[in-house]
This record gives C-alpha cells, structure tokens and sequence, in this order.
C-alpha cells in the first residue's frame, strides 16, 4: 500500500550546488533538480557566450552506457539515427524513440568503441530513458546508469578552445565538432566533447565527481583574463533558442515525430528496423499535417511557451518557445502549425494575455555563429 504525501519531492542536488550558492547563484527548480537561473544576469550571460565565453554546470544531464557485442544492435532499435555511421570518438544527435515514431527523449550518442557507447540524455528523462532502453534490450547488450558518476560542464563561446587548451594536452585543435577526446582536464580522466547547446563553439566535458569544485574553479581561472563568467539555465534556454535547438517537454515529445519537429536530418530511414520507422515511413510518403516553424514577432510582444497561435481568426497552433533573445535583440520563438502554413514569410498572430501581436514565419535557426 502506497502512502501519498502532501509534500513535494526533494530537489536533487549537483556536486556543485553548494558552490553555486555560495557564489550568489539565482537557484530555481527544474527537472526536479535545484539548478541555478543566473548569476549576474541572463543578458550579460547570454552576450558572454556570444562574444567570449560563459561556463555552465549540467551535471543534472543523465548519463547511460551502453556495452558488449549487441550494443549496436540496441541502439539501432532504439533511436533514429544510424549509429553504425559513427568512428570511434565520434558523436551524434539522434532521437530516442517509441513504437508510435515519437519521441521518448532527444540524446547524444558517443562512440567509444565497436561494443561500447555512451549516451547523454536529458535531465527530467534520465531514469525514464534507462527504463526504457533496458525494457527494449531484446538484442541482450549491457545497459548501466552512470549518470551518478560524472560532473557534466558546458564551456561555451569563441573563446572556450583557448581557454580550455591552458588545462588540457589533448590538441583540441584535432577535435572536430560532433568528435570527442578522452585525456586529462586539470589532471583528471575526463571525456571533452567538441559539442554544446548554445548554437556556438565550445565543449562538454565529464569529470569525476570528486574534481567537481576544483576543475569549476580552475577553468573559470583559466578564462578570468578572457572575459569567461559562470552562466545559468537562463542563458542557456535564449541561447539555444537563438540557434533553433530543440527542448524536449517543449519543442518535442512523446506526441511528436522528427519529421513534424522538422529533425528529419536525424531519422535515417534506410538504416533498417527500429521502433516507430513503420508510422515515419508512412509520415514521407503521405505528408505530415503539422510542423514545427521558427517565428519572430513584427509587433512590439514578446511570445512565451504555450502561447495560442492564429491565422484568419482560426487558432491553428501553440508556441512551444518564445522568448526575447538579447544577441539578435528582437522577440522569437517556436511553434507546430499545419503544414500550409509552414512558409518563410507567412504571417500569423501570437495570443498574448488575450490580444493577438502580429509574427511572421522565418527560416531557422535565428542565429548562426561566425565562420572563424
């Protein structure tokens, strides 16, 4: 018999909560985790990583690895993507997903080796996700969470390669972006991917728990005479935003396809059998009805999430994100709407505290980094 309780859960806590406290962090749930928002401010955060280089603690992500001679075989089934594509060292975006085409997660899959990978899910999805994986591992593969061991830190922005080279002898010159090294991070083992979610350059990088504080502290003295300050999910979600990433819960989810998300680069329907390709088959050859589009707003407003938008007086669709972006300084955001509408150009109103700001629909993403 199962006791139901009247208090909430109990955040989780990251390795570096303390820290970030003591610091002054702005802390606010999220995920179920106690995460900070900001430090000097999501503006200075977000202009940070745009023009030098910010450091984030998401060490609320999940880790999974996958090993033995049917890993592949599992992770063929499970996500999207062609996994056997992947070199060692290499990673990839994919989805994870269900036998309905949609998603049960967005991930990063990294190739260790032919009978090893390591996967990076999200924060509010980790167990689900394992839960998941292992009820599907009919091919027999070994499935760990090792989400536990691992401090995850995103060093983020145009200046993150020169700042993190003064603490590595891995040449990250040689890490192309989606490949990863394996070396030593202020002298502990760490994995340093050429990855990131801000839609600039930069790396993530696994250390072990215990070096969570120390490697926090030296890299951001590593990068104090180049401008690097700590930043918070704030910045994180207008960053990733500004470069049109999707946020699972938001964007994408269990009710949605990687074609209707407009992910079909990652859904490699010629790979063979995996759960969903039967309705995603179906999906390209007779259309989709829905599709998730970029917008910006032409009226003075700016969009939040779940916004209602319209066309022609007729509510066709929701926002999925909006937000201000301070980089490009103008209001955007995303949202499904039927598949007609689904044109640069097309103008739509977005309902805001019941008046209808008017929106038009651009390409995405909003932002792309410079070509160095």
């Amino acid at each position: 018999m199962s006791v139901l309780s009247s208090e909430p859960a109990a955040l989780r806590k990251t390795a570096l909560n303390e820290l970030h406290r003591k610091m002054g962090a702005h802390m606010v749930p999220f995920g179920g985790w106690d995460m900070p928002l900001e430090y000097t401010g999501i503006v200075a955060e977000h202009m940070a990583v745009r023009t030098r280089a910010g450091l984030f603690d998401v060490s609320h992500m999940g880790e999974i690895e996958i090993a033995g001679k049917q890993a592949l075989a599992l992770l063929q089934k499970v996500t999207c993507n062609d996994v056997s594509r992947l070199q060692v060292n290499q990673a990839q975006y994919s989805g994870l997903m269900n036998d309905r085409g949609s998603f049960v997660d967005d991930l990063l899959v990294h190739k260790f080796s032919d009978e090893h990978y390591f996967l990076c899910v999200n924060a509010a999805r980790r167990e689900a996700d394992f839960d998941w994986i292992t009820q599907q591992n009919d091919p027999g593969a070994t499935v760990r969470n090792t989400s536990d061991d691992y401090t995850q830190l995103a060093l983020q922005g145009p200046k993150a390669k020169t700042i993190l080279q003064r603490l590595t002898s891995v040449d990250l010159s040689g890490v192309r972006y989606y490949w990863f090294a394996r070396g030593k991070v202020s002298g502990a083992e760490s994995i340093i991917a050429h990855t990131g979610y801000t839609g600039e350059d930069g790396f993530e990088i696994y250390v072990p728990v215990a070096d969570s504080e120390r490697i926090w502290n030296e890299v951001l003295e590593a990068g104090k005479d180049d401008g690097l300050i700590p930043c918070g999910l704030g910045a994180r979600n207008t960053l990733r935003l500004e470069a049109g990433m999707m946020l699972y819960g938001h964007d994408i989810n269990a009710e949605t396809t990687p074609l209707e998300a407009n992910l079909q680069w990652i859904c490699k329907l010629d790979k063979g059998p995996f759960l969903g390709r039967d309705v995603l088959l179906r999906q390209a050859q007779e259309g989709i009805s829905k599709k998730l589009v970029g917008f910006q707003m032409t009226d003075r407003a700016i969009a939040r999430d779940d916004a209602p938008v319209w066309s022609n007086d007729r509510q066709v669709g929701k926002v999925t994100s909006g937000s201000y972006v301070p980089y490009l300084k103008r209001a955007i955001g995303l949202a499904y709407v039927p598949t007609e509408l689904a044109k640069s150009g097309e103008r739509v109103q977005i309902e805001i505290r019941g008046n209808k700001a008017a929106a038009e629909i651009v390409p995405t993403p909003f932002y792309r980094r410079p070509k160095s």
